[in-house]
């Protein structure tokens, strides 16, 4: 039996959806927006690049800790501090699109609130998940799995609703504004699979 291994993989691909949500930050449309909505944009990029490289490496540590035969403490130090930086990631986004103030669109403000509280939730969701994963019993290696199995799951949630909110904040020209900074391209690919 190889024990945790096939669920550590199913961890490491709902993990991987973490990613994307990084990647929804960056746009890939072009087109003309005002040069205040060019600065907003700028100021929420450069503060986003940082938070993306974090986010990337955390999936990847964890990536790797489930390609090997680790043990379940070995799996639980790693995912810990994953979920410890990503939680930190997603509060410094939210504080960034906070600072930078509403973007000069119709419902700015909106855009803006409805960004930060769910990105705010998004950190408090994975500060919750290493708790979770704190808890896990290592020495009982069904009940590790069982437990990391219940992570995965909520895991998956988690990426789909960071996916919604920033799609929101994305729509129109804040997107096309975004995808105009160079620290917003480097964001994505910094979050993206790397590539050979």
């Amino acid at each position: 039996m190889e024990g945790t291994n096939p669920v550590n993989k199913k961890l490491a691909a709902a993990l991987s959806g973490g990613a994307v949500l990084v990647l929804a930050l960056s746009g890939c449309s072009s087109g003309d927006s005002g040069d205040k909505l060019n600065s907003w944009a700028k100021q929420v990029c450069d503060a986003v690049q940082p938070q993306a490289k974090k986010i990337a490496a955390a999936n990847t540590a964890i990536q790797k800790q489930t390609s090997d035969n680790s043990t379940p403490a070995e799996v639980q130090k790693t995912d810990s501090q994953a979920f410890q930086d990503m939680s930190d990631a997603y509060k410094a986004i939210g504080s960034a699109v906070n600072k930078a103030g509403a973007p000069d669109v119709e419902d700015g403000e909106k855009k803006k609130t409805d960004a930060v509280k769910e990105l705010n939730t998004i950190s408090a969701s994975y500060g919750d998940l290493k708790k979770q994963v704190d808890d896990l019993d290592t020495k009982d290696q069904g009940k590790f799995a069982d437990g990391l199995k219940g992570i995965a799951t909520q895991l998956d949630k988690l990426s789909q609703s960071g996916n919604d909110a920033l799609a929101k904040l994305e729509e129109g020209d804040v997107g096309k504004a975004m995808a105009k900074q160079e620290s917003c391209k480097s964001a994505s690919a910094s979050a993206s699979p790397t590539k050979s």
